[in-house]
């Protein structure tokens, strides 16, 4: 499972701990923490039967992921080899035998006055993730998972024709999302269920958008090809509350 949780500290006190021991779930992937470890309530830090793995942002409040995981991971990898990533505390990759689970916190690329002014950083981040785990995906089964913050397509956002020019939409986001398909990524949700449409991972504070179900799809389960054959769901998970943003997830052959 994938959920950008929105500030785990406050997800913790909506049901996260409910959700993430009452599932079946053996690895979850967080982002948007927003808190140092040691920020965290112990029962949440370190919840019975479980590893927890943190990358943390310098900043504090801001950014942060983590996975979860039954079994204990074989190795941890929190760096992209650039300060300008690893600083904000953006990616985590746990490695369980040949199996390898990333989760990933992408960039908005809005920018502080809403001018788009980040959409360069995205897209270096963008390339540095897909460089990463490109060279790493023919070592064995490989997920990319986590708020990707781009919808891919117009069937994966309610209102595309008013977003054409919104980060998130635009042309050169849409485009890094094919150049991960084109090199034999799968985006395992929309394989899956190609035509489904009204399928959403986030939806606006405001206006009612969730219960409008205004949203947009941004949160992702990409698989390499050696994953993928061992996939036998994916889901979006837009009935669970506690964000902003739904759990998404696939479901794997044991092995």
């Amino acid at each position: 499972m994938s959920w950008n949780v929105n500030g785990l500290r406050a997800c913790a006190g909506k049901g996260f701990l409910d959700v993430l021991n009452g599932c079946g779930l053996d690895i979850a992937g967080l982002q948007e923490v927003r808190a140092f470890p040691d920020q965290l309530e112990e029962p949440v830090r370190a919840p019975d039967g479980w590893h927890a793995c943190f990358a943390p942002a310098e900043r504090p409040g801001y950014s942060g992921v983590a996975i979860y995981s039954r079994r204990e991971p074989d190795d941890v990898e929190t760096s992209l080899g650039d300060a300008r990533f690893d600083a904000e505390g953006r990616f985590v990759m746990a490695r369980f035998g040949r199996l390898r689970v990333a989760s990933v916190y992408f960039p908005k690329g809005s920018g502080r006055e809403r001018d788009n002014s980040r959409v360069p950083y995205k897209l270096d981040f963008y390339a540095a993730v897909f460089e990463q785990v490109e060279r790493l995906k023919r070592a064995g089964p490989l997920l990319v998972m986590g708020d990707f913050n781009t919808a891919h397509r117009e069937i994966d956002l309610a209102r595309p024709a008013s977003n054409r020019k919104t980060s998130g939409f635009l042309p050169e986001e849409r485009a890094e999302l094919d150049r991960w398909l084109d090199a034999g990524w799968i985006d395992t949700f929309r394989s899956r269920h190609p035509d489904t449409p009204d399928r959403y991972t986030w939806w606006a504070q405001w206006g009612g958008a969730r219960a409008r179900n205004v949203g947009w799809r941004i949160d992702y389960v990409l698989a390499s090809p050696a994953a993928d054959r061992r996939i036998t769901d994916a889901f979006i998970w837009d009935h669970v509350t506690g964000s902003d943003h739904c759990p998404v997830g696939v479901e794997l052959l044991p092995g």
